[in-house]
């Protein structure tokens, strides 16, 4: 799911400090309607509110922070009790009513070109409203509105919401630091497994999916940790039945990582499910070349030789599963029809 880069963000500032003034300046200058788009992560977007909330004392300052997916978002504002004294609205959580979305064009089939070029059939409901009700937005609320949202959610507004997108008086970009990245991409590896992704929804999975891009993707990220990332984005891609795409990312993660018993499993694993067995084979092989004793590749590879005729080599494969946990009834079962 990955967008191509768009030319925006050539050319902002990458000095914190100095973004931070600037959005700072253009909120103090700003009387009554105007737009506003600021590129950070969730955690970010937090800490930048409540420094604004410190730095501008003399505006009165909401936050409406969205859970879910939303499909008109001027209604939802609209019924704001103090709508009529709010000076500036930070808005963030509105990349959630894109996932879904997402998920649910790769579902139907649509192919690359029709998911990420602008097209009318292509919209998020979301965005269809913000194109249709910009005037209503700027006529009825004379607010200062400021989207935090991530990188892939403004190329979004950028590829689908053209009209509202272009009424923006400032685009501010607030890239990941390198302490919380470290910490971010530490909580990913730590707290995301396969058994963990086959539960996720297809919305949660787009979400951790598009959310490893932006760590995989970011200034002062290690090698180590890409390759690291790369595997867990296969896994989150294999959990999906997104075979093709897994396979690729564990072959980026191999570039950096290529002793990786894991990632050679789990590519055997993808390949087998597209019917290229002989490359399973192939990827097995490595993973075991590198854990001998990774008795779940023994007993994919009997399989894998069952599924060609290779009987005696099936057998043979499912004595080395065996060797290693004799307990594991499917060998014996699969051993024994062989």
């Amino acid at each position: 799911m990955k967008l191509e880069l768009t030319d925006w963000d050539k050319d902002l500032p990458t000095e914190p400090n100095e973004e931070y003034q600037a959005l700072v300046r253009t909120l103090n200058f700003t009387e009554g309607f105007g737009l506003l788009f600021a590129r950070c992560s969730p955690a970010e977007g937090e800490q930048l509110i409540g420094k604004v909330k410190e730095d501008i004392t003399n505006k009165n300052i909401e936050v409406l922070r969205l859970k879910q997916a939303v499909t008109n978002l001027y209604e939802i504002i609209d019924k704001l009790d103090n709508k009529e004294q709010i000076d500036i609205l930070f808005i963030t959580g509105l990349e959630h009513s894109f996932y879904e979305y997402e998920e649910s064009k790769r579902l139907t089939g649509w192919n690359s070109r029709d998911i990420y070029s602008y097209s009318w059939k292509s919209v998020p409901p979301v965005l269809i409203n913000l194109n249709q009700q910009r005037e209503r937005f700027r006529n009825s609320f004379n607010i200062c509105f400021v989207f935090f949202l991530p990188l892939f959610a403004i190329k979004y507004f950028i590829q689908r919401a053209p009209d509202f997108f272009d009424w923006r008086s400032g685009l501010f970009d607030f890239p990941i630091d390198a302490e919380t990245l470290k910490q971010e991409s530490s909580r990913i590896l730590q707290n995301g497994d396969y058994e963990k992704y086959l539960t996720l929804t297809p919305e949660e999975r787009t979400q951790q999916i598009l959310a490893i891009q932006e760590l995989i993707a970011a200034d002062y990220q290690r090698t180590s940790s890409q390759a690291e990332l790369l595997i867990k984005l296969g896994d989150l891609q294999l959990a999906g039945q997104d075979y093709k795409e897994a396979i690729a990312s564990y072959d980026q993660a191999l570039k950096f990582k290529p002793d990786d018993h894991q990632a050679w499993y789990n590519r055997g694993n993808a390949l087998i499910n597209l019917g290229r067995t002989e490359e399973a084979i192939a990827s097995y092989d490595q993973a075991l070349k590198f854990k001998p004793d990774l008795h779940q590749a023994w007993y994919n590879r009997g399989i894998a030789l069952d599924d060609l005729g290779r009987t005696e080599e099936a057998i043979a494969s499912y004595d080395q599963a065996l060797k290693f946990k004799p307990d594991l009834h499917q060998a014996w079962y699969n051993r024994g029809i062989a």
